[in-house]
């Protein structure tokens, strides 16, 4: 990283914020999100070229924000569901005249090098195309992934490192497709699995069930790139890695359950649930029951 480009935490302290809740410690993979609540004072913060993309969603009270970019200033008001992005390598300045906000922002920094390997995945060449800044845009899509990765955050990352992967390629697939130069669609892959890798892929996951999966394990298991892995199992199974993983082990957590006496919360270690609350709330969304009933 070149001296002159701040990083995550670098960002975080130039605004000055309470932190509230962080990824920082969860090791999610090319992304990094935090939420903070924001001075309730007036501001001014110019800020050098970041290294990585930093995109913020607006959570909280209508703030006033005013932007300088290319020698001219930007004014918004933001809302809830706004959003700023600032693609790296981009200097940025930042004020606010008002004081007496406050407000609980979303910030989510992605690496470029992943924005590179989901492109190249989907057969682009991530040297044609540029991220183009945002500044007060509705974007309703957007806000969903940021508020669902603002869940996991919260949880604690219950929902697993296959979960925040999924998101995270949805998140990069819909920038390429709204916030940047590119002009050509990003199409599914055209080719598929065969048979076998297929199987290898299902019987991976049903022998390593109990652990942690990732996009990049499972695509490793038949050596193929974590995006176009998700694609093609989803374009073969009807559902995602993630929503097949979680069908699993509520399916092995039934065995279980009717089969032994082992207590609910082994159960849900064992099949690969963080807790036995994680256990409960997809067993009872995907069979209408608690594991409790099925017992």
């Amino acid at each position: 990283m070149a001296s002159n480009q701040l990083n995550s935490l670098e960002l975080s302290q130039q605004f000055n914020k309470t932190l509230m809740f962080s990824s920082r410690q969860m090791n999610w993979n090319g992304v990094f999100v935090e939420q903070c609540q924001s001075p309730i004072s007036a501001f001014e913060v110019e800020l050098s070229a970041l290294s990585d993309h930093w995109l913020n969603l607006h959570i909280g009270n209508a703030a006033p924000l005013i932007q300088k970019r290319d020698d001219r200033l930007h004014e918004s008001i933001l809302h809830e569901g706004d959003n700023l992005f600032v693609p790296a390598g981009q200097p940025s300045y930042w004020c606010r005249d008002e004081s007496g906000v406050i407000c609980t922002p979303l910030h989510i920094c992605l690496k470029p090098e992943l924005i590179q390997h989901v492109a190249e995945a989907s057969d682009i060449d991530s040297t044609r195309f540029e991220l183009v800044h945002g500044f007060g845009q509705q974007d309703v899509q957007l806000h969903q992934i940021g508020m669902l990765m603002l869940a996991e955050l919260r949880s604690g990352g219950m929902m697993g490192q296959l979960y925040v992967e999924s998101l995270t390629q949805a998140l990069v697939i819909h920038l390429l497709r709204h916030y940047s130069t590119l002009t050509q669609p990003i199409a599914s892959p055209h080719s598929s699995f065969t048979r076998t890798q297929l199987q290898q892929a299902i019987d991976y996951i049903h022998t390593y069930l109990n652990r942690d999966l990732s996009l990049a394990e499972l695509a490793s298991v038949v050596n193929i790139s974590p995006t176009y892995f998700a694609s093609l199992f989803k374009q073969e199974m009807g559902i995602s890695p993630h929503q097949y993983v979680i069908q699993q082990r509520v399916e092995r957590a039934k065995v279980m359950l009717m089969k032994t006496d082992l207590a609910i919360a082994d159960i849900a270690l064992q099949v690969g649930f963080s807790s036995q609350s994680h256990l409960t709330q997809q067993f009872k969304r995907l069979t209408g029951m608690t594991p409790k009933q099925i017992r």
